[in-house]
């Protein structure tokens, strides 16, 4: 079954796309100039940290093994302030996660206690790396599923319907059962019309009783 997981972001319009073909196309100075624009998400402007994150989006789109160096950096900026280049950490960090799950596990302390304080975005991308990592390897899970079963039940009903769709998949065995039963228990927490979708994809019926 296709999900939203499936889907690569838009790319964003403007010149990005065009800067981003430059910078591959010297395959010399391109690992340079990708350091030089993480560097620029945290110390540039606020404009110029944005285009940084809309070329980083075009490079990692198009070659995201390119973007394994500046994993400690994409880790960080979770929790930007800067909405476009949290969006960016979040649109990149899951796809590394799956090309080189080791390097990002390295991060996994920092990420872990960035939930709390991640915004919407940031959250997204840290649920999505997590479940890309346990995707990756089981030896992730035990780890991992503390942070995900509370994702799970913070979460509200839209956001609970795509979660369940990204961690359900990505768990095994004991952890799979235990994040199910709280994605079972909070559908009879939120609207009954998602409730009904999540009641859907898991083969279930929701209780007559429910009204949500």
């Amino acid at each position: 079954m296709s999900t939203d997981t499936d889907k690569k972001p838009e790319p964003p319009k403007g010149g990005a796309a065009a800067d981003a073909k430059a910078i591959l196309s010297d395959t010399e100075s391109a690992p340079e100039k990708i350091v030089e624009l993480a560097d620029q998400l945290e110390t540039g402007s606020a404009s110029r940290s944005t285009k940084s994150a809309r070329i980083l989006d075009e490079i990692g789109r198009t070659q995201i093994s390119l973007l394994v160096p500046i994993i400690p950096a994409l880790a960080r900026l979770l929790v930007s302030k800067n909405k476009r280049v949290a969006q960016t950490a979040t649109n990149n960090l899951p796809l590394l996660a799956r090309a080189a799950p080791a390097k990002v596990a390295k991060q996994l302390d920092l990420l872990k206690a960035s939930y709390a304080e991640a915004a919407a975005v940031g959250r997204d991308g840290l649920v999505r790396t997590f479940a890309a990592l346990c995707t990756a390897s089981v030896a992730y899970q035990k780890r991992l599923e503390p942070v995900l079963t509370l994702a799970l039940d913070e979460a509200d009903g839209k956001t609970l319907l795509t979660w369940s769709q990204v961690v359900l998949p990505a768990l095994k065995g004991e952890p799979h059962a235990r994040a199910r039963a709280v994605v079972e228990r909070r559908m009879y927490q939120i609207p009954r019309s998602i409730g009904q979708k999540i009641a859907d994809n898991l083969g279930v019926r929701l209780r007559h009783s429910y009204r949500a």
